[in-house]
């Protein structure tokens, strides 16, 4: 199983930033998938969460500024971001069922 995430960076307060994770040699549809992050300080969190079942969960301080998504077809999630904060600078990791990502780095700056 393999797991890429590619698309981290540096992006200004109230920009925007979308992530993606590819998987590859597992059977996509039938995990959940989402993110998570770990801010500098801060123990690793759950950001978002799209069940393989439908619906999604989100962290209270992102729920109306995310999005995730995924693409059954293709193997892949995203994670829309929008107005992004400071505090949303971090290590995104991405999740597919039992597996993680490398993680991508996040950093919100003026």
């Amino acid at each position: 199983v393999q797991l890429q995430a590619p698309g981290g960076g540096l992006v200004q307060p109230g920009g925007s930033l979308r992530l993606s994770c590819t998987a590859s040699n597992l059977r996509f549809s039938i995990n959940g998938v989402g993110w998570f992050r770990q801010a500098p300080g801060r123990q690793r969190e759950m950001v978002a969460f799209s069940f393989e079942s439908g619906g999604a969960n989100y962290e209270d301080s992102v729920r109306g500024r995310f999005t995730v998504s995924r693409d059954n077809a293709a193997n892949v999630v995203y994670l829309q971001m929008t107005n992004l904060k400071l505090e949303d600078t971090g290590v995104y990791y991405c999740v597919v069922g039992a597996h993680w990502g490398q993680g991508t780095l996040v950093t919100v700056s003026s």
